[in-house]
């Protein structure tokens, strides 16, 4: 067995085991998320995401067992690195290939981090479409959330495999980016949130006719056996589990193309699609309470995808103009701080029907 097929094993088995965790002990009673419960525990997976960074930069060369000289020049090329290699020094590579995929591995969480928040916004419709008490929103999004790991794995390793054997393929993933940006930035605009939750409810209408699903949630259960015939019912809340999931689907097509702007190892995609997914379920929570202050997110986002997208397409003529794994780092950064700027700046007004009357 190879050293990447073992550390990927001990990295699942590790982050499946929290989430199975977290999902029966301290998820064993159902209540609503406060602010500050939601911000500790964006912290802690933020913090978590950070001390992995750390641990590529000083032993990233773990993950494919390199050991030489000519290990490290056989991954650099076959992930395309283009890391400027001594091929001599082998301490001097091996730390340029360490900071290497652990910028990658950075801007590719940042990406993944940034573009779920448009997603998170879409879960926060489709729970309100589908009256989903807040009590239930941990367990539904812990489900969701073991189930996108999953989708992601398929996802990127599919994918990776796809770029490998035709290189071509990336610039569809970009030429699709594209499109995804300019059509989010039209929704944005025409604001399109209604249309989803017409089609998340179709979707569920279509489910339902395939499964016996119970009328009414029963204690917070994805489905239960019930004691007068001994059937086994689906409660509307598995219903709204497979919603979210279908909305990840549609979700990781944007999200997965995206990184491999950055990078063409799977392992390093896959590391930092995790880390970001894991925070999303306490970052839902907290965006929650600010839902309509960042307002101008959308537009940021659009921006993001557009510009990742045409960075797939004219990678060569980016590289050129000096635009490198640091700079797209910066940028990332910079179009998703700015957008929180200007929704601070020009904040969102309340149409005067909502404004609550003020008391004489």
């Amino acid at each position: 067995m190879s050293n990447e097929v073992i550390f990927f094993i001990a990295f699942n088995v590790l982050i499946f085991g929290i989430l199975i965790f977290d999902l029966g002990v301290f998820n064993r009673k159902k209540h609503e998320v406060s602010f500050k419960e939601a911000l500790i525990w964006t912290s802690v997976w933020f913090g978590f995401a950070m001390l992995f960074y750390v641990f590529l930069r000083h032993y990233g060369h773990l993950i494919h067992g390199i050991e030489d000289l000519a290990g490290i020049k056989k991954v650099n090329d076959l992930y395309n690195h283009k890391i400027l290699l001594t091929g001599t020094d082998f301490i001097a590579d091996l730390k340029a290939y360490n900071k290497t995929i652990s910028l990658q591995y950075l801007t590719g969480f940042f990406i993944e981090y940034s573009l779920s928040i448009d997603n998170l916004f879409v879960m926060l419709l489709i729970f309100k479409s589908f009256d989903v008490e807040k009590k239930y929103y941990k367990t539904v999004l812990e489900w969701g959330i073991i189930g996108a790991v999953i989708m992601r794995f398929v996802f990127i390793f599919a994918g990776s495999a796809l770029v490998h054997e035709f290189h071509w393929i990336l610039y569809i993933f970009g030429a699709a980016l594209v499109v995804s940006g300019v059509k989010m930035l039209i929704d944005q605009i025409q604001n399109k949130g209604e249309e989803e939750g017409t089609t998340n409810r179709r979707f569920a209408r279509y489910v339902s006719k395939f499964l016996s699903v119970f009328p009414r949630n029963v204690k917070g259960h994805i489905g239960f056996r019930h004691k007068n015939d001994g059937k086994f019912y689906f409660t509307p809340l598995f219903i709204v589990i497979l919603v979210i999931e279908f909305s990840d689907l549609l979700f990781a097509m944007d999200s997965v193309p995206a990184i491999f702007a950055v990078t063409l190892d799977p392992y390093t995609i896959f590391f930092s699609n995790v880390f970001a997914i894991l925070g999303l379920r306490s970052l839902f929570f907290l965006l929650a309470y600010f839902v309509n202050v960042f307002h101008l997110l959308g537009y940021g986002l659009s921006i993001l995808l557009t510009f990742i997208g045409s960075k797939l397409i004219f990678a060569e003529w980016y590289e050129k103009i000096g635009i490198d794994s640091n700079v797209s780092l910066f940028i990332i950064l910079g179009i998703i701080v700015l957008a929180i700027i200007a929704s601070l700046i020009f904040p969102k007004k309340v149409p005067v029907q909502d404004q609550q009357p003020q008391r004489e």
